[in-house]
């Protein structure tokens, strides 16, 4: 009776006990895709709330900011092309001097916020600040802002862009993972000449580390010192913003050789270190 029992079979040919254990195989399976899908409506909902937060701290400045004509208060907008730079530079020199403090910190918010978020338009703040301040001051302001802002991004990334990643950045973020892997050892000059370099969209790069363990420190130092070189190019064309008619004016060739020679310096010491070890061994 036993055997005969075990041996029971359905209609389809499959037994009560082969249909048991595909039910338990198939369980785990299920359960992780509702953990993963609920993870990425979880992460979405944070990223959300995060964001309203940051928009609310945005509304605060422009609040505290000087009283504004009608006509003025149009102009103050994220700058999507040149004419929006020329236009929002126009009412931010002429209440720079009388508020300095209100001014600097609105443009410094606005740029972490649209690096934060991976929001476009901060090439033209770029320019733009090398119309309302020093150079000096421009190009330590533009590279603290990228630092900050990217940072920002990367633990936005680390607490809520996981499962986002795995997702919809599966191949990318596993070959650059290689690449880093590969870098391991010199990676602040790695990410430095990725910063001066068009190889990756610097969205992706702050997307990314986190997941593949690039630690928050050389990632903040090499961002700083890697956005220099191109905010160099910006700023100075931002001496000249109202001659400019667009973003692409502000690269000329001599600006694009000086930068491939910087890229080409901050890789040229992992290049002699590996020759060296090579020699060595």
């Amino acid at each position: 009776m036993a055997k005969k029992r075990s041996g029971v079979r359905e209609p389809d040919g499959t037994s009560l006990i082969e249909k048991e254990s595909t039910t338990k195989e198939m369980q785990p399976v299920k359960a992780a895709q509702y953990t993963e899908g609920g993870s990425a409506r979880m992460s979405l909902l944070i990223l959300v709330t995060i964001f309203a937060c940051a928009a609310s701290v945005m509304y605060l400045v422009y609040r505290n900011f000087p009283e504004l004509s009608e006509d003025e208060r149009d102009k103050i907008k994220i700058p999507k092309d040149m004419d929006d730079a020329k236009a929002l530079g126009t009412v931010l020199s002429k209440y720079k001097d009388t508020y300095y403090t209100q001014v600097l910190l609105a443009y410094f918010a606005t740029y972490i916020f649209l690096q934060t978020f991976a929001i476009p338009g901060s090439i033209f703040l770029s320019i733009l600040s090398g119309y309302l301040y020093p150079f000096p001051l421009a190009l330590f302001l533009v590279c603290l802002c990228s630092g900050l802002g990217a940072s920002f991004c990367y633990m936005l990334s680390y607490l809520v862009g996981r499962p986002m990643v795995y997702k919809y950045l599966t191949e990318k973020a596993h070959k650059w993972s290689q690449q880093v892997d590969k870098h391991r050892e010199h990676l602040i000059n790695y990410i430095i000449f990725l910063r001066i370099t068009p190889f990756l969209p610097n969205w992706f790069i702050n997307i990314t580390s986190p997941v593949i363990n690039v630690p928050l420190g050389v990632f903040f130092f090499g961002t700083f010192l890697g956005v220099a070189p191109p905010s160099f190019v910006a700023i100075n064309a931002g001496t000249t913003l109202y001659k400019l008619t667009t973003a692409g004016e502000a690269v000329s060739w001599y600006s694009l050789a000086v930068l491939a020679v910087l890229a080409v310096v901050s890789i040229l010491p992992v290049c002699f270190q590996r020759k060296l070890q090579e020699k060595m061994e």
